[in-house]
């Protein structure tokens, strides 16, 4: 080799020595429950998801590189999370796990696969209280409220509206038992009377005697804390082809569309549910402007928690540089107070700021998420009826 050629590959490994290299792209996991219970609620939560995620790699992406989102279904099933889990972590290599929906299952794959793998995981659906109490090491946080808070608001609203009398019908998992528990206790401590109380497993064809035996109290309104694609809607139609009550009021879960078409508006005048809602703002009429440019309805359950739980995942792994050990501390960076507020879709904003260093406070469609030393979050319920196809909101729920 001649001087001069050794000259010129000496430049050129010096040119490489000093160059950094570019990052590659960050695998997140969306886990929904596509099929299962839920499976009615489910595209309108992975679809918020999605564009948080599209909103990001449109607008700059993260780390240097994208955010590559494979989507599983955790089916509303803790063996199914557990599955989905494991292939987004250990098959996909998924730094954070948006999801799982159901409570159980984020209980189920948290224990299992996320927390020992030190993956971050946010759920926008899994309310129960027991996700409070998870030994998590900072790694499991929720957008939507625990159903502690649910249970009792809910208990609050009916005796507000006059019901001092109800029967409690409840599935039998993490789920149905966290909601049951809440409302008796305020319910009961508000004065009202539980006429019937009793938890039934998710399969049954037939709930007729169940039914007859939490009416035989005399109450006139029945609260379903089930899955309204599930057991829920056969509970709900049998029911009321039998007129074993008059009123029937459900929780989260039973706010299924799916639900209304099978059943027809007709027949569920006094059929009324409690929910999440966008809390109203600016943040969330972004969102809402957003989403249904998209296709999506912003109003659907679970749709405004769906998508700040994966903007602020995005939002963890830009502040945190793609580094897996720093998410969750990186996640209580972005949205805590102080800091510039960032809303929903204004990714190239927090990325200019974080690449300044320069603190930013998520504000989210579905509230402000301070989360708690647990990762909880206070949120914004709704009392809803049937109105047509879908629910309209008759009362906001304290």
């Amino acid at each position: 080799m001649t001087q001069a050629k050794r000259l010129a590959a000496a430049i050129a490994l010096a040119g490489t020595a000093f160059t950094a290299p570019a990052m590659a792209d960050v695998t997140v996991g969306l886990l929904g429950g596509l099929t299962g219970p839920i499976a009615g609620m489910a595209p309108a939560m992975v679809d918020a998801m999605k564009l948080a995620i599209n909103q990001a790699n449109e607008q700059g992406g993260v780390a240097g590189g994208k955010i590559n989102a494979v989507v599983g279904d955790s089916a509303c099933n803790p063996q199914n999370a557990t599955d989905a889990a494991t292939k987004a972590v250990n098959v996909s290599g998924a730094i954070g796990v948006v999801g799982p929906a159901c409570s159980g299952a984020v209980l189920a794959a948290a224990n299992s696969v996320t927390v020992p793998a030190g993956v971050l995981t946010i759920t926008s659906s899994g309310t129960s209280p027991k996700i409070t109490e998870l030994a998590d090491k900072d790694l499991v946080f929720r957008t939507v409220p625990s159903d502690d808070f649910q249970g009792r608001a809910l208990a609050r609203t009916l005796k507000a509206r006059g019901v001092a009398k109800v029967a409690v019908a409840y599935v039998n998992n993490d789920y149905g038992k966290g909601l049951a528990e809440a409302f008796k206790d305020e319910y009961e401590k508000a004065g009202g009377a539980i006429a019937g109380y009793a938890g039934q497993e998710d399969s049954k064809a037939s709930y007729r005697s169940d039914l007859a035996e939490l009416a035989k109290g005399g109450a006139d309104t029945l609260v379903l804390f089930h899955y309204g694609n599930s057991a829920g809607l056969t509970l709900l139609r049998q029911a009321i082809e039998n007129g074993f009550f008059k009123n029937y009021v459900g929780a989260d879960g039973m706010r299924d569309e799916a639900l209304i078409k099978t059943l027809g508006a007709e027949n569920l005048g006094t059929f009324q549910v409690s929910a999440p809602r966008g809390e109203a703002g600016a943040a969330f009429d972004a969102f809402s402007a957003a989403f249904r440019k998209a296709g999506g309805d912003p109003n659907a359950t679970f749709a405004a928690t769906s998508y700040d739980a994966a903007f602020l995942m995005a939002l963890a792994v830009e502040k945190a540089g793609g580094n897996k050990a720093k998410l969750g501390e990186s996640l209580r960076a972005v949205a805590s107070a102080p800091g510039e507020p960032i809303l929903p879709g204004e990714w190239a904003k927090a990325k200019k700021l974080i690449s300044e260093g320069k603190d930013i406070d998520y504000k989210g469609a579905a509230g402000d998420h301070e989360f708690d030393k647990a990762g909880d979050v206070p949120g914004a319920y709704s009392f809803f009826k049937v109105s047509g196809s879908t629910y309209e909101a008759v009362a906001d729920m304290k």
